[in-house]
């Protein structure tokens, strides 16, 4: 029996009139090329029955066209618009993404580092998890890729970072809150060992300083950062012997789970305690009520970081570099 004839990408190329060049840029969905020719090489890979060889490729250039993103829940709503922004734009560079969640668990991150090596992906997107330690940051400093970090910070770590400017986040938060009258404002939600915790805290403190104001610890209550957290810890704080009058939220996931909690202790938003979360999700115009809230804006963290990766990975760029967004509070019924 004789072997089946394997189509090479030159006869593809002769087939669609095409250079070979031309054909593996659209094999590898480079945006440069016109939706006209790529129409007409996979016109010609159809007829043909030309199979990729992608092994083969990746050998020959030395990359292999894929770029790990790894994050923490990809339930949470802030996570998928930071993955829409990072995930159009890598495509739109040409690369395939390879998504890997921790669910903010640091032994499921060491494994996900290892495995996006051992698939030799090109560079690395990494939001990092919350109790991530020194080990972690040796771990990460040893790997020989690009690697960006988004959302949260790690000390020492050799990486690029995008973010948004936590304290000033907070800051503008409580503060309104403080220009209402509130003395007694409580901190709902996040894990205290987190960069983004301290940051938020750190921007709380500082509206309290410049208030003349003295904190009340009891009223700030971390937890876990999901409206289950969210819920469990306003029915503590509210069983505080002098409640707070309103709540600063670790993110409007927290809040949502603050609306939950205060619902069933029959307290209205807006009306018998204020209540401000953080990161303006899509989800945060449509609760009930609108929820006021600081814009994060994690879509364009997700574009930038990308934007910077693509950058390590294509060019000699040794600089380190460190964006941060401005933060915007969005004021709605809950305040």
């Amino acid at each position: 029996m004789s072997k089946k004839h394997r189509v090479t990408l030159h006869e593809v190329a002769a087939h669609a009139g095409v250079s070979t060049s031309t054909v593996s840029l659209v094999i590898r969905n480079n945006p440069r090329i016109s939706e006209a020719t790529r129409k007409k090489v996979f016109d010609s890979i159809n007829t043909l029955g030309y199979v990729y060889d992608r092994v083969a490729a990746n050998l020959r250039s030395q990359s292999s066209g894929i770029v790990g993103v790894i994050v923490t829940d990809i339930s949470n709503k802030f996570i998928s618009e930071f993955l829409i922004g990072a995930q159009n734009t890598l495509e739109q560079f040409g690369y395939t993404v390879l998504l890997g969640t921790t669910f903010d668990s640091v032994s499921k991150q060491d494994k996900l580092l290892s495995t996006m090596v051992e698939h030799r992906v090109d560079g690395l997107i990494l939001n990092p998890a919350s109790k991530s330690s020194e080990k972690t940051v040796k771990k990460i400093n040893e790997l020989q890729i690009p690697i960006v970090l988004a959302n949260r910070e790690l000390e020492d770590a050799n990486c690029d970072y995008v973010g948004i400017d936590y304290v000033k986040g907070a800051y503008i938060a409580v503060t309104h809150l403080l220009e209402k009258g509130h003395k007694r404002i409580a901190y709902l939600g996040g894990i205290k060992a987190s960069s983004t915790w301290i940051e938020r805290m750190q921007g709380f403190q500082l509206a309290y300083e410049r208030a003349g104001l003295k904190l009340d610890e009891s009223l700030i209550i971390d937890g876990p950062p999901t409206r289950e957290g969210g819920f469990d810890a306003v029915s503590k704080v509210l069983q505080n012997e002098n409640p707070p009058t309103a709540i600063f939220c670790f993110s409007d996931l927290v809040a949502s789970g603050v609306l939950q909690g205060l619902a069933l202790h029959e307290l209205t938003p807006g009306v018998d305690i204020d209540i401000v979360g953080f990161d303006n999700i899509p989800d945060s115009e449509i609760y009930h009520p609108p929820l006021t809230t600081v814009s994060s804006f994690p879509r364009s963290i997700g574009i930038k970081s990308a934007n910077i990766l693509y950058e390590k990975m294509t060019k000699s760029s040794p600089e380190k570099q460190r964006i941060i967004l401005k933060p915007e509070l969005i004021i709605r019924e809950t305040s």
